[in-house]
């Protein structure tokens, strides 16, 4: 995959400092899986690949990236960020996404 093509999600969890655990969500057959791993090392967490459904489309990374990013936040609070949920049952709605977009300040 051509370098800056791809979104993915890394989430790092540093609550134990001594060992922290960078969880990569990829949405497209790993095509971040060596960027990913190059920046759990600079951090130096421990990568984990993380569970996400995979994407039936070669241009809604962005959509995953966004929408997975809202589903870990709201199943972290609800666990008291005691649980990293895998996201297998994420269901990026592109046109929820858009709603908001159309209406950000500045655009347009």
């Amino acid at each position: 995959m051509a370098r800056g093509t791809h979104w993915s999600l890394l989430l790092v969890d540093r609550r134990n400092r001594q060992s922290p655990v960078a969880y990569h969500y990829d949405s497209y057959e790993g095509g971040n899986d060596r960027q990913a791993a190059m920046l759990a090392t600079r951090l130096g967490a421990n990568l984990q690949q993380a569970s996400i459904r995979q994407q039936e489309n070669k241009f809604d990374c962005g959509v995953f990236v966004v929408d997975g990013t809202r589903a870990l936040i709201e199943r972290l609070v609800k666990t008291d960020g005691q649980h990293i949920a895998d996201l297998n049952d994420l269901v990026p709605d592109r046109r929820d996404l858009q709603g908001p977009l159309r209406n950000f300040p500045g655009r347009g």
